[in-house]
């Protein structure tokens, strides 16, 4: 007889998100100033994402219509853009270095279930993009992965192996094509 998925016994308790206070404001906050797709004031969202405890570099530009679960798991560098549309699922610590574009719709997902368990554990990594990166739009980035500096991502890819620096990866699964020349 096979086993079966039971969601039953389902049990997150080793996982912390956070102090509960925080995240009910959080929540709030986030889908006035982030999630919104009429506030471009980018100044206002730096200084909420460090009141949260995010570390936030200078010049940082963040879209309308982006979704931060937590930003006391974020660290972002100096002159970091996050397009429209973009979803930090972060529950682990996320940091994209300093002149990186993640693209819209972007997805960067720090979390997921482990499916060899019947009871479904959830299994969290990190996510490191370092110094000039590039995520292309509606792309995805899996648990544990980190993109060396000036790594790239083209549009639409999947992502769950590590980009060494300067290699462009495209693809579900991405693979490497080609390594990037900066002129």
């Amino acid at each position: 007889m096979k086993l079966k998925t039971d969601l039953n016994t389902y049990n997150n308790n080793s996982y912390s998100s956070g102090n509960f206070i925080a995240r009910f404001i959080w929540y709030f906050v986030n889908a006035i100033f982030f999630k919104s797709s009429f506030f471009p004031l980018y100044s206002l969202k730096r200084a909420l994402l460090k009141l949260f405890g995010a570390d936030i570099g200078v010049n940082v530009i963040i879209k309308p219509n982006v979704n931060i679960k937590y930003p006391w798991k974020l660290k972002l560098g100096d002159y970091v853009w996050i397009g429209e549309g973009v979803w930090i699922d972060n529950l682990d610590f996320v940091s994209i270095g300093s002149h990186c574009c993640v693209s819209q719709g972007v997805l960067l997902l720090c979390g997921n279930h482990d499916y060899s368990k019947s009871s479904f554990d959830l299994m969290v990594k990190p996510i490191v993009l370092e110094e000039g990166v590039w995520i292309g739009a509606k792309s995805v980035v899996c648990p544990g992965v980190i993109i060396g500096s000036h790594g790239v991502l083209s549009a639409g890819s999947v992502l769950s192996n590590d980009i060494k620096p300067y290699e462009i990866y495209n693809g579900n699964p991405a693979e490497k094509i080609k390594t990037r020349t900066i002129k």
